[in-house]
């Protein structure tokens, strides 16, 4: 049995939903999808989680939270996370990541090895497909757990 996959008329009512709920939208298979464009999108779910944890641990100068924010949203750190919880994933989620660590990237990493950069894009591609799933529990959930094995402070 084939499940339809699509990003509009999700019945679910997260962040996406409330998104469609409120602009609409074209049904889209993510399936689609390059894992590229999973990673965009995953990149920036990623960032939200993390920014919104550390402005919730207190009030601090712009600057400071920057600099947290970027000690975590880096490909180094992306790395340690994925490789902390990939044995806790799904086949298809595997399947998602390692479409997304195995894709031909088009530009290239500044401050990470290309093993970790490449990891850092599958972690995204997969951050972006829950997403475009409306799936932000698993997302957290996986965030969760990868902070706490990997042992990343926020």
């Amino acid at each position: 049995m084939e499940e339809s996959i699509g990003i509009t008329g999700v019945s679910g009512s997260g962040l996406l939903a409330q998104i469609h709920g409120t602009f609409g939208g074209g049904e889209v298979d993510i399936r689609t999808y390059s894992p590229l464009t999973l990673a965009y999108i995953g990149d920036a779910v990623f960032e939200v989680i993390v920014r919104t944890l550390i402005v919730e641990k207190g009030q601090r100068a712009a600057n400071t939270l920057h600099r947290h924010t970027t000690r975590i949203v880096c490909a180094q750190t992306q790395a340690k996370l994925i490789d902390a919880v990939y044995d806790h994933l799904t086949e298809e989620e595997q399947d998602i990541y390692r479409r997304g660590k195995n894709t031909k990237l088009h530009s290239t990493a500044k401050n990470a090895s290309l093993s970790d950069y490449r990891k850092a894009t599958g972690f995204e591609a997969l951050c972006g497909y829950l997403f475009l799933r409306d799936d932000t529990e698993r997302i957290l959930q996986l965030v969760r757990q990868a902070v706490e094995m990997a042992q990343i402070g926020l």
